[in-house]
């Protein structure tokens, strides 16, 4: 049976408000601590692409990181909860990554200072 394709008119996308986000999608959806969230997030980020470049079972990460194997599971799975980010460097760190943390002067023009999480995880 042959289906019906359906056509959106593009001048209907004019009618769709568009918001521009902050860039923390955590503080753009109102979370209590938005910018632990988005670390927290980027730190499990960079574990979630160690574990998969080195292409490790959960149970040998499990090992490796000195946690049980549920825990990597969840860890893996987004649900951080139960980490902290200092939790999150040291899970870095004992997967054979380096963690580097620089503080410095906010540019003119932002009051408030952020954190980021850069980099890229090494093999």
């Amino acid at each position: 049976m042959a289906r019906k394709q359906s056509r959106i008119d593009p001048d209907s996308w004019k009618e769709i408000p568009v918001t521009e986000g902050s860039g923390n999608v955590f503080a753009d959806l109102g979370f209590a601590d938005p910018e632990d969230a988005l670390t927290k997030v980027q730190l499990a980020s960079h574990i979630r692409q160690v574990v998969k470049r080195r292409r490790l079972t959960q149970a040998a990460a499990a090992t490796l990181m000195g946690i049980d194997q549920p825990k990597v599971s969840a860890l893996l799975n987004g649900r951080l909860a139960n980490f902290s980010s200092e939790r999150l460097m040291r899970l870095l760190t004992a997967l054979g990554q380096d963690v580097e943390i620089t503080v410095r002067a906010t540019p003119r023009g932002r009051a408030q200072g952020q954190v980021r999480v850069m980099g890229t995880a090494a093999p």
